[in-house]
């Protein structure tokens, strides 16, 4: 059984185990590439593979179903006293819970090391899958179960560089082989999984161990021709399953059933001497390792995810294992019930002209049954009416899949593991493969916690879930989740469980240690502002105390600007969830006092560059002011500041632009004066491209500036008149700052100013404020737009403050 390891370690795991070509009956079209029954050198029919006297070796393809069919047919017939499958030594401990109730494939070993939890890997079993339907058999028929590959202790030690063997030449003149490719190229396939469902998935043998037999000639010939396959490790982990299989048969004899990798097969039935193996595991590197069972999904299993011993289409394979009776029919309406579900026309009709479309491809192929490729097609052409669109959806959903495993809480887990398992059950939060949305309303209590414990597991590593944009939209009540469990949030699990053994207790250690160890001022407010979401009040005072000496020390304005807009969206939602925020305002209080100081000087003599990052900066600084609770006073001085940035001549051109337009849309300066405004900072002795910087932070297309112009012919006719003054020479330096400042407005805005231009100026002149634009009046209503006011305050909920 092939591990994958997690994406921490750099090195290769462990090679696949090749797959294995099944004889071809007489009664069915024979494949190009056959084997002969039995090899001469073989024992009696049940020693498949020809191992010394007569243990049983049954050499396989991880995930198989034709394989796992296969095994179950000849262990019954067999009926081994012990069972010796491929996996990690350690597991033997774990195997007793593959029968309980309560797991359900496809689960996967997971083997950490303790003092370095991201160093893992995973040896994951479907349904499906050769060694799952062994160890069943055994706990079932109470046979003895017993894991002889090397123990993760080393796998995971091998994981480290300094045991790295690296991509050695084979004899075969490349680098790494792939088995199952070789015979389907030896077939004369191009598909090797067309190859594999032709010889074994899609056929059938009377005799259980034939398909074995054959295999084990095939292998053998490939390990003669390419040695280890590019594979060195392998002739380690082969030392250690011969001396497993020597210590079972000393105990029982030859009743003894191995069921491996096809690929190892050859290196199981060599004679060796103990003396030999031994030495070949003789220094080898080893690490403190822990192993439990963790739920595995379909998608993980496919080869596309990465996994060394991958598949393409497990949900097909698990199909073809569960339903081995009228195969292609019973897909073909699982098929149907899914573009049902998604409101695609498919009757009875669609579906046995499908199953029947299926059949003759697969006659007309020269396949002795319809394989994915032929079943693929008739969906297609019949089903989906030639669109890909519906069979991508059959693809992701049915032919590869989202099921998730279960197993049993009784399986080893680290305590934080098994806390927060504890706390998906309590607050009815399911872990689910699919993507999911979650809306959490934080008025409920229940929801309230949700919102935390997802919070609380973001600070320490763990991606469940991601804030996600929703109903929610900028409202303190509601939050938008998505979720998604993936196998990998066990070990980020295991690795957050040095801060704690709750998650409430790790998060806050956490978040304690990275207050201690930030250096950035915006670190530490986004990381008070995580506390504050999640409910961390433990953590706080450190927190709070690392960012009152943070800000006291920090001069740079772009820093404090940075870390303003945290604090005062803390303050502002921190009442929603119930969380004190007293100290977080006169920090946030001293932050704005020295930005309104500061911004000024800092302001002046910016690069081109420079200035559009402090743009940013005055955008966030003057959002955050808006959400501090009971901030009139610094408003007001955040006036003068903008005041003060649009009048001085040494300010760059987009921030006096951006300051201005600030002041207008808060009703601090009148129409007149930002038409002076602009008249000044077009008129003609200023330079052209300080002019279109000007234009850029004032009519900026993300500030809904071109609403702006359409409803203010004045301030578009100005502009107008500058643009049209400009120097041939000079314009072409402009056109691209303002191309990109037009670029942003809605293409209906776009169209309406591009009519005005064209119109011309009304005859009262450009200083003249068209009342005539549809919609609008020449000046603000206030008496009817007051008129809202009592529904807003039913919809909020603030009847009271008014």
């Amino acid at each position: 059984m092939t591990p994958t390891p997690t994406s921490r370690p750099t090195s290769t795991p462990a090679p696949e185990s090749a797959p294995a070509p099944t004889p071809t009956p007489e009664s069915t079209p024979t494949p190009a590439l056959t084997f002969e029954s039995t090899p001469e050198s073989a024992p009696a029919p049940k020693a498949a593979g020809g191992l010394l006297d007569g243990p049983l070796v049954l050499g396989v393809r991880h995930h198989g179903p034709g394989s796992a069919r296969g095994v179950r047919a000849a262990l019954e017939a067999a009926k081994p006293a012990v069972v010796l499958v491929e996996g990690p030594a350690e597991a033997d401990a774990l195997v007793a819970l593959a029968g309980d109730p309560g797991m359900r494939p496809p689960v996967a070993l997971l083997a950490h090391a303790v003092d370095d939890p991201g160093r893992a890997s995973f040896w994951p079993m479907a349904a499906f899958s050769p060694e799952w339907v062994a160890i069943r058999w055994a706990l079932d028929r109470g046979a003895e179960v017993r894991f002889i590959d090397l123990p993760a202790a080393h796998t995971l030690a091998a994981l480290d560089p300094t045991w790295d063997d690296g991509e050695d030449e084979v004899s075969g003149g490349g680098l790494r082989i792939d088995p199952v490719a070789e015979l389907a190229g030896a077939a004369g396939y191009e598909d090797a999984e067309r190859w594999w469902e032709d010889v074994v998935e899609l056929r059938g043998d009377d005799d259980p161990t034939a398909p074995f037999e054959a295999l084990a000639e095939a292998m053998g010939a490939l390990r003669e021709a390419y040695g280890h396959g590019g594979h060195p490790r392998d002739l380690v982990r082969e030392a250690h399953m011969r001396l497993q299989l020597r210590a079972a048969r000393k105990e029982f004899g030859d009743a003894v059933a191995v069921v491996c990798g096809a690929w190892h097969v050859p290196a199981l039935t060599r004679r060796t001497t103990v003396a030999a193996d031994r030495a070949l595991l003789k220094g080898l590197p080893k690490v403190k390792t822990e192993m439990t069972w963790v739920p595995w999904t379909h998608r993980r299993l496919a080869r596309r995810s990465g996994y060394g011993a991958g598949i393409d289409s497990p949900g097909w394979y698990a199909h073809l294992f569960a339903v081995p009776d009228r195969p292609v029919e019973r897909w073909m309406t699982k098929v149907a019930g899914l573009l049902r579900a998604e409101d695609h026309l498919v009757s009875t009709a669609h579906v046995i002209e499908a199953a029947r479309l299926a059949e003759t491809l697969a006659a007309l192929r020269g396949r002795p049954l319809p394989g994915l490729d032929e079943t693929t097609d008739a969906v297609r052409a019949v089903l989906c009416e030639g669109s890909d669109v519906p069979l991508d959806l059959v693809r992701d959903r049915l032919v590869v899949g989202d099921v998730l495993g279960e197993v049993p809480a009784g399986a080893p887990a680290v305590p934080l593991q098994r806390d927060l398992t504890r706390r998906q059950r309590t607050l009815r939060l399911k872990p689910e493969a699919t993507e999911r949305d979650l809306e959490l309303d934080l008025r409920k209590d229940m929801d309230g916690e949700r919102s935390r414990l997802l919070h609380r597991l973001r600070l320490l590593g763990v991606g469940w879930g991601e804030p996600a944009t929703g109903r929610s939209g900028t409202g303190t009540f509601r939050e938008t989740w998505r979720l998604s469990w993936e196998p990998e949030l066990y070990v980020q699990v295991a690795e957050a469980g040095v801060w704690g053994t709750t998650v409430e207790a790790a998060a806050t250690a956490r978040a304690r240690s990275r207050a201690l160890g930030a250096t950035a001022l915006a670190d530490i407010t986004a990381l008070a502002e995580q506390c504050l979401l999640a409910g961390l009040t433990d953590a706080l005072p450190v927190v709070m105390r690392a960012l009152a000496d943070r800000a006291a020390l920090d001069t740079d304005v772009a820093h404090l600007a940075q870390a303003l807009p945290a604090l005062a969206r803390s303050l502002r939602y921190g009442d929603v969830r119930g969380t004190g925020t007293a100290a977080l305002a006169e920090v946030a209080a001293g932050l704005a006092e020295r930005i309104c100081v500061g911004l000024p000087p800092a302001c002046a003599g910016l690069g081109a560059d420079a200035a559009a990052a402090m743009r940013e900066r005055i955008d966030e600084v003057h959002q955050a002011l808006g959400l501090l609770p009971g901030a009139a006073g610094l408003t007001d001085r955040w006036a003068g500041v903008l005041r003060r940035l649009a009048d001085r001549d040494r300010i760059p051109g987009v921030l006096r632009g951006r300051a201005a337009r600030l002041l207008l849309d808060e009703g601090r300066i009148a129409d007149d004066e930002a038409a002076l405004l602009m008249s000044r900072a077009l008129s003609p002795g200023t330079p052209p491209a300080d002019a279109a910087a000007w234009i850029d932070g004032f009519a900026g297309g993300a500030s809904g500036g071109g609403l702006l112009l359409v409803h203010d012919e004045r301030l578009l006719g100005l502009l107008d008149d500058w643009l049209t003054g400009v120097r041939a020479e000079a314009f072409t330096d402009v056109l691209p700052l303002l191309r990109r400042t037009f670029s942003g407005y809605e293409s209906g805005v776009r169209r309406t100013l591009g009519e005005l231009v064209a119109r011309g100026p009304k005859a009262e002149g450009p200083g003249h404020t068209a009342p005539g634009v549809p919609g609008f009046g020449a000046t603000t209503d206030r008496e009817r737009a007051d008129a809202v006011l009592p529904l807003l305050h039913l919809v909020l909920g603030t009847e009271a403050l008014v």
